[in-house]
């Protein structure tokens, strides 16, 4: 199964060419990666641009004129990898906080589902044992308070570590997602659980950051928070059967 992985990235730089080597020595033949830049003024997208020359073929970049978001970054990713033909889409952090060698096991498990997921709530996921208690505990408590109100099937719905088929994306409205920020990850979640599709969440264990700057912010957890109540209320007569022509 051809296999695009996209990278969103801002101030990267210390992390990309190690993610990049270590997702190109991951057995999966039909791998390319798809990096999405905002302008990054520690020169990651020059970076990736270096990158790309090193691997033809197989690294594509966007770049972006500025700092536009999370979510506008990943539709904008999806879109580009649907029109290259690819088969399985992934969407990781490029801070190694995702761990690659995980993809192998997301992929195995794509053959019986529609979304795979990188779980840090299911037994055998935890978060970077480093953490201390209060973020802990708001990591865990945002991913219930999501979970609560829109009433999902899965443990882990704020996380950004998943592997989408095809013919997901495709049935899904993407032009309707507006969640700009973290928010994004809850509404892609909630759109596919009221949509039908199925799936399995692998667990893993979230650690933190090596290198950089955590993008997370109290204005992102205020975005997600309010969030959550519009999408139960834009979303509540969408159905699979409104999507099939």
């Amino acid at each position: 199964m051809q296999l695009t992985v996209v990278i969103p990235t801002f101030n990267e730089a210390e992390n990309l060419p190690g993610l990049v080597s270590a997702l190109f020595g991951l057995p999966i033949p039909e791998l390319s990666l798809l990096v999405v830049d905002d302008h990054s003024p520690d020169g990651t997208g020059q970076i990736a641009e270096k990158l790309a020359e090193a691997h033809p073929g197989r690294l594509v970049v966007i770049h972006r004129p500025g700092k536009l978001g999370l979510g506008s970054a990943y539709i904008t990713a999806f879109g580009q990898a649907l029109k290259t033909g690819a088969q399985a889409i992934a969407q990781m952090d490029a801070d190694f906080s995702h761990p690659p060698q995980k993809l192998v096991e997301l992929m195995q498990v794509l053959s019986f589902c529609d979304v795979a997921i990188g779980s840090r709530y299911v037994p055998g996921g935890s978060v970077d044992m480093h953490w201390p208690l209060w973020r802990k505990f708001l990591s865990a408590f945002g991913n219930w308070y999501a979970r609560l109100i829109l009433g999902l099937p899965i443990r882990d719905v704020t996380g950004g570590f998943r592997v989408w088929r095809r013919e997901t994306l495709l049935g899904m409205p993407l032009e309707r997602v507006r969640s700009n920020g973290y928010a994004f990850q809850v509404e892609m979640a909630y759109l596919a659980a009221r949509l039908g599709y199925r799936f399995t969440e692998v667990p893993f264990y979230f650690a933190d950051r090596r290198w950089g700057h955590s993008k997370m912010s109290a204005r992102i957890q205020r975005e997600a928070a309010l969030r959550v109540w519009q999408m139960r209320f834009e979303y509540r007569h969408l159905k699979r059967k409104e999507l099939i022509t």
